[in-house]
């Protein structure tokens, strides 16, 4: 550890990512969409005066708001853009949460969440997951200082019905409730359309994993205007302006196009749906999933051992190294080769003398 480090930074453990690997390998291990982006953002890209980078961005960001409020249905002053999903939470962390009360999140779910705490000063709440694997919603307490969950949820896939987030803000009227949507494009519901009825409702997204633009960094929240000040109160405070030029059109350009978007998301879908049936007959246990990836357990077989032995084989995916996960793979879905790839190579591996 460093001398020159605040004593907070020397208390931190960081977000550990996705590995990124520099060989050639099937990368099923951070849920990226194996399809490439719109064609239009191709467009952009080859089109795109150079000259007007010279400038600043619309601190604002009023076209791409003005975009996306037509996609989801709400006014543009009810749309908050970042670099990234992870830029736009943590931004909201700061804003809402630090109420001097717990804030309410699942035992598990997308663990960039205890980072945050720990950065801001944040207590916090851990709930453990319902018996089959859903965030329960019945848990959050209404004299909490906030919740916040990932839906569907992250890493488990299971998302909950707008009317039983309803539910819950009808109950939880006093804190924010952050609902992530990462993952909604790919057979979630989401709560965007209850910003109208709950003005504590702060829904996040991002145009990482179902419009094919992870290398971007591009996110979004929607929520009432006294939200939306919020961030940018907080986010006028940091850099006014977060979203460069070359960014903000390539994302209206991927919004424009609805039929690329239906598409890639539909095959995705589809793949996953064999993906799984594939694994049970392989005699692997698998969560129903509303996301572009699923959570496996072998009940013969060590979680470890099968990641390892994948990845020598070229083959990568994520194995969580804590204990409510040690036994499970999470698996992105990539394109129906790389998955048949995936599921004969793991008929190998289970047929394999221990």
């Amino acid at each position: 550890m460093s001398k020159f480090w605040s004593p907070e930074v020397r208390e931190l453990t960081p977000y550990i990512p996705g590995e990124q690997p520099r060989e050639q390998l099937i990368k099923l291990n951070t849920n990226e969409n194996p399809y490439p982006p719109a064609p239009g953002v191709g467009a952009v890209l080859r089109d795109f005066p150079s000259d007007h980078l010279r400038r600043y961005p619309d601190p604002e960001s009023r076209a791409l708001r003005e975009a996306l409020a037509e996609e989801l249905g709400v006014e543009p002053q009810q749309v908050f853009v970042g670099n990234g999903s992870d830029e736009v939470l943590a931004l909201a962390f700061q804003a809402f949460f630090r109420q001097g009360r717990p804030l309410e999140m699942p035992e598990i779910s997308y663990s960039f969440y205890p980072v945050y705490c720990r950065l801001y000063g944040i207590e916090r709440q851990a709930l453990p997951l319902a018996a089959d694997w859903s965030v329960d919603l019945e848990a959050f307490s209404a004299t909490a200082g906030g919740v916040i969950f990932a839906n569907p949820n992250a890493p488990t896939g299971h998302g909950h019905t707008r009317e039983a987030l309803s539910t819950l803000l009808e109950r939880i009227t006093e804190s924010v409730v952050l609902v992530d949507e990462a993952y909604v494009d790919f057979g979630g519901e989401s709560g965007v359309p209850l910003v109208e009825r709950f003005p504590n409702l702060l829904v996040t997204g991002t145009f990482s994993k179902s419009r094919s633009l992870a290398g971007l960094r591009l996110g979004y929240a929607v929520g009432s205007r006294e939200l939306i000040e919020g961030l940018e109160r907080v986010k006028d405070s940091f850099n006014s302006y977060p979203i460069d030029s070359l960014a903000s059109a390539v994302a209206i350009a991927s919004l424009a196009d609805r039929e690329h978007f239906a598409a890639c998301r539909g095959r995705v879908i589809t793949t996953r749906e064999r993906t799984r049936d594939r694994l049970e007959r392989l005699g692997f246990e698998v969560l129903p999933s509303q996301a572009n990836f699923l959570l496996a357990h072998h009940p013969e077989q060590d979680a470890a051992q099968l990641f390892v032995g994948l990845r020598k084989r070229g083959i990568l995916v994520r194995h969580f190294n804590t204990e409510a996960l040690r036994d499970h793979l999470r698996i992105s879905i990539g394109t129906e080769d790389e998955m048949t790839s995936l599921t004969e190579t793991l008929e190998t591996l289970c047929q394999a003398p221990a």
